[in-house]
């Protein structure tokens, strides 16, 4: 098992998802007078500093589910675990959790199957899934591309079964497979923007569906002002606006700070952010405090130990 993978991805979403809390929903204007510099307490659901929402509970209990050896309807039952009985929250109650998610964990519960359980429709693509993919990465990353891409909608169609928040997944992971091995990160872009084109034809994926992502796959997302990224739920603005802050800074701290004061879907830019910096700087790269603030931080070893 890939531990130092899991630690770096562990940690580094739950710090971006913890910087994001006290600020979510908050707007980009307010975070231009205020902005974020450091963990804060309080805030939009008034927990303690370090807090970590859903988009890390969920990703743990992935990371947990690929440590037993991963099983659709097992990790189905920790996300039911988690919503019902607390499983993986910071401080054993669940204070937020999406829309998409709580619907698709209620047919959960009524005995859908797992890969029938996320939202298909177009309005179903919330960034609820893209939020706890990344330990998957760890399982796939030795597969063919077509066994990746194919396990990547397994696990996001739990919660979020669009082919637009499967296609997003799977971008994020393919930039994660670049990253571990040893890419440098605009080197991954670029490379990427060939591969996942080529690969959403081959599969005669919608071409209005590419044509979503044309600023990742055919632009240099990079150059963009702020003005131009977008921070709401939407699964392909969380994905740009993850890609143009690890592209536009050159450490764990600048990029996550840079994603959280994007203002609106705070926590979870923050985290997606955070997962993708973690791997490309690695643990020594995150401040020192920020690791030991985050709320049961010791409690993650046991998914790398």
């Amino acid at each position: 098992m890939p531990n130092n993978l899991f630690q770096k991805i562990l940690i580094g979403t739950a710090i971006g998802d913890a910087l994001g809390v006290p600020v979510e929903f908050k707007p980009r204007t307010f975070l231009k007078q205020n902005p974020v510099t450091d963990m804060q307490e309080f805030g939009t659901h008034n927990q303690p500093k370090g807090t970590w929402s859903d988009d890390t509970s969920l990703t743990l209990c992935l990371a947990e589910s690929i440590n037993e050896g991963l099983d659709l309807k097992k990790l189905a039952q920790k996300f039911i675990a988690w919503k019902n009985d607390n499983l993986w929250t910071a401080h054993g109650w669940v204070f937020d959790i999406g829309i998409a998610t709580r619907i698709a964990i209620e047919r959960l519960e009524q005995g859908a199957q797992p890969e029938l359980a996320g939202g298909f429709e177009e309005m179903d693509n919330g960034n609820g899934s893209l939020m706890r993919i990344l330990p998957l990465i760890t399982h796939i990353k030795e597969m063919e591309i077509h066994q990746r891409y194919d396990w990547t909608k397994k696990i996001s169609s739990i919660t979020h079964a669009h082919i637009r928040s499967v296609m997003a997944c799977f971008y994020y992971l393919e930039f994660a497979k670049k990253i571990i091995e040893g890419k440098e990160k605009y080197q991954a872009y670029k490379e990427l923007q060939v591969e996942i084109t080529n690969y959403f034809e081959k599969r005669n994926i919608n071409p209005l569906e590419i044509q979503k992502f044309k600023r990742l796959l055919w632009e240099d997302i990079s150059i963009l002002e702020e003005d131009s990224i977008k921070s709401s739920g939407y699964v392909v603005d969380t994905l740009e606006a993850s890609i143009w802050c690890i592209l536009t800074t050159n450490n764990y701290k600048d990029a996550v700070l840079k994603a959280v004061n994007l203002g609106h879907d705070t926590d979870t830019t923050g985290a997606v952010t955070g997962g993708m910096a973690g791997l490309i700087y690695g643990i020594d790269d995150i401040p020192v405090d920020w690791i030991y603030e985050i709320i049961k931080h010791k409690g993650f070893t046991t998914l790398y130990s």
